[in-house]
């Protein structure tokens, strides 16, 4: 991210009826996998490239098929202050999920050796998705990494649970 001048964001504008529910709830459960920050109701952004204009398209296509509307949007914030928020925003919610990761790997490594394996698979994943969304990693990012890192290591040596 530049600091003299702001980059260019991906932005999501779309309109749901209430009812059925089901296609807000998947809408939203998408969002957040995502990582988007929310600017406003029906108004989501994310920083722009290839990868996240596309899985906008699709959500906008989803919106659509579910009788409701969507927009896509690429735009400026008008000041770099303005896009470090959107950042800091979206880099302090990251930093929430990795320090829960940090804690269930340190939780794992406590465990018996079956679950410990079986944590370690999950957390794992989970890592990845949590790291397909980081846009602007966190020094939580660093703690949650040596943390998995130390479950695994703990998985390789066989370290029975204390």
């Amino acid at each position: 991210m530049s600091t003299t001048s702001p980059g260019e964001w991906v932005l999501l504008s779309y309109r749901l009826p209430r009812e059925p529910s089901g296609p807000r709830t998947t809408l939203w459960r998408r969002l957040k996998r995502l990582g988007v920050v929310q600017l406003a109701d029906g108004l989501v952004a994310l920083p722009a490239d290839a990868r996240t204009r596309e899985q906008l398209e699709w959500l906008a296509g989803e919106v659509t098929e579910a009788g409701g509307t969507a927009g896509l949007w690429t735009a400026r914030p008008t000041s770099a202050t303005q896009e470090k928020e959107l950042a800091t925003t979206m880099a302090a919610a990251r930093a929430e999920e990795y320090r829960a990761l940090t804690e269930q790997c340190r939780t794992a490594t406590d465990s018996d050796p079956t679950d410990r394996a079986r944590a370690l698979r999950r957390l794992r994943s989970e890592w990845r998705a949590i790291d397909r969304r980081d846009f602007f990693p966190p020094p939580d990012r660093d703690v949650a990494a040596a943390a998995l890192r130390e479950l695994a290591a703990a998985e390789r040596a066989g370290v029975p649970a204390r």
